[in-house]
């Protein structure tokens, strides 16, 4: 129990994450069918219709599989730290809520599975309006006791608007690959542009209103973890406006000109899907902390984020291992023991629910390791750019992303084996650890299959993509990363570093995507410019690797 109550944190952001990406495909999908498939059908045909149900529908059954995790999670760890029984753990709000939600969306999910594109537009809508009712009921806003109404109407409708905008984007995809006709397109893609506009202005005014009451001050926006991450949002939601104007623009066009090609309209909304999905994961992470003005005590202030990230010239020289937290613990736990003739006690268990000790040399250990990974993606984003100007040796630019990896295995978690007395498989317990194996497992990845396309001339298609979508799971990845430090200000002053970090890999991941994506002849400007765009992203990586600093 102590194991899952450790992990807990960090898996309800996942599985909370999943959730909203399942609930808004399924919404999305039921909007799409209802406000666009079904009025346009005699000008797209059914096909389309017949695609949007069985989108929206295996979406349903994903967010009754994701949901019913999340009450399951929930009612574990209640049960096993309040001693209560399964009967009043179900019977608490949050899991009716989420019972509710299950139910609605295993409705949703049977209704199109066997009436598909026929079913009754009506009871389609109303189940959508249950999930999301049911899902409002499990936002800050149900918990709050001023201000409650608003803020359930501004929850309600920021998560509508991402249905119909964001969860409404594969449906629009599936639609322009399904039909070949330019009349067929403008229709899709005009219609969709419409009730995009609507989606965005409910994201923007309940997104507005909830700053307002949950922020409160500029104070609580820079200087809180809530604030940060919204902070992110904003900067994932300007990314997306700026593919949607792209969108807007390829969408004129097919009105004035039925024969003008879409790829650049269907790769566009290939990005914003992925940067939806980091939206939805930043809303999950924002889910696991508490609003900002509730957090009057621990703020950083302007003058903290200021001072620690003034240029400093970077750590090259690591402390001795023997002189890190739990290594200096261990050894006078093993000298009492042998004093005593005793069986020596361990100085960290991995999942046993507590920190790991720190001292000032675990920082300088930290940020020896952060630098020296700045170093090396400099390294790899100039010669990154040098390989996009052509010249031929810097193609091999994908192997220094190896060495990264082994240096981050090696260093990462140095009380883990091979460093330290904790064994690999025992380390996974611990949360911090688990993630950084995960990042390790990215980079070895997307370097092997890089490499392979660029200095092996592997053409296929498929092996491109493998570092896009690695690079922008990584940045993804990163919003939802947590640090095991009790002290609340300097976890926020590490956010405060990170997120520019989740957000320019984000970046550079999607840009190489539109750059492999794009027709050359059709969008040779927008591709180039997203050439460029994703190498220099890794070179300011790198460079706020250099800086970071937690002391």
């Amino acid at each position: 129990m102590e194991l899952l109550i450790d992990l807990f944190g960090y898996l309800s952001i996942i599985v909370h994450g999943l959730t909203i990406l399942a609930q808004s495909m399924a919404l999305g999908g039921v909007l799409f069918l209802v406000l666009l498939a079904r009025p346009l059908l005699r000008v797209i045909g059914t096909g389309v219709a017949r695609r949007t149900a069985t989108l929206a529908a295996w979406s349903a059954v994903g967010l009754v599989v994701a949901e019913t995790v999340t009450v399951a999670l929930q009612a574990a760890v209640l049960m096993g730290t309040l001693d209560i029984g399964i009967v009043m753990t179900l019977t608490a709000n949050a899991a009716l809520a989420g019972i509710v939600k299950i139910v609605a969306s295993a409705l949703l999910a049977v209704l199109l599975l066997r009436r598909g594109h026929d079913a009754q537009g009506a009871a389609l809508l109303v189940l959508c309006g249950i999930v999301l009712a049911a899902a409002t009921l499990t936002t800050h806003a149900a918990a709050r006791l001023d201000d409650r109404g608003p803020l359930l109407a501004a929850a309600f409708l920021h998560q509508a608007g991402a249905a119909i905008w964001i969860g409404g984007i594969p449906s629009f995809i599936a639609a322009l690959a399904w039909v070949d006709d330019g009349v067929a397109s403008r229709a899709i893609g005009s219609r969709f542009s419409r009730m995009s506009m609507v989606g965005v202005a409910c994201i923007l005014a309940s997104g507005i209103l909830m700053s307002v009451f949950y922020i409160g001050d500029w104070e609580g926006f820079y200087g809180t973890a809530y604030g940060v991450m919204v902070g992110a949002k904003i900067g994932l939601l300007l990314m997306l406006l700026a593919l949607g104007g792209l969108n807007f623009l390829s969408v004129e066009r097919l009105r004035a000109n039925p024969s003008t090609p879409v790829n650049r309209l269907r790769r566009c909304a290939e990005a914003e899907i992925g940067i939806g999905v980091a939206v939805f994961f930043a809303a999950a992470s924002l889910t696991s902390v508490p609003p900002a003005v509730d957090l009057t005590q621990d703020r950083a202030t302007w003058a903290d984020i200021v001072t620690r990230n003034l240029p400093q010239w970077p750590r090259f020289t690591s402390p001795d291992h023997d002189t890190l937290a739990i290594p200096a613990l261990q050894a006078k736990l093993d000298a009492e023991a042998a004093h005593h003739a005793a069986q020596p006690s361990v100085a960290f268990v991995p999942g046993a629910g507590e920190l790991p000790p720190r001292n000032a040399e675990d920082i300088a250990w930290s940020e020896y390791n952060h630098h020296w990974s700045g170093l090396f993606v400099v390294a790899i984003g100039l010669l990154a750019l040098l390989n996009r100007a052509d010249v031929g040796w810097a193609k091999h630019w994908p192997l220094l992303f190896l060495g990264l990896g082994a240096f981050l295995f090696l260093r990462s978690d140095p009380e883990v084996w091979p460093l330290g007395d904790i064994g690999v498989f025992e380390s996974l317990r611990d949360i911090e650890v688990l993630q950084h194996r995960v990042f390790v497992l990215l980079i070895v990845g997307f370097a092997l299959f890089e490499w392979r396309v660029r200095a092996g001339n592997w053409r296929s298609h498929s092996a491109a993509l493998v570092f896009p979508l690695m690079c922008a799971a990584g940045g993804t990845l990163l919003l939802t990363h947590g640090h095991a430090i009790s002290n609340v200000k300097e976890q926020l002053l590490i956010e405060v570093t990170h997120t520019p970090l989740a957000l320019a890999g984000i970046v550079a991941g999607w840009a190489r995507w539109l750059e492999l994506r794009l027709d050359p002849a059709g969008s040779p400007m927008l591709r180039r410019v997203a050439g460029w765009v994703w190498p220099v992203c890794l070179v300011l990586c790198g460079l706020i690797l250099l800086d970071y600093r937690e002391a």
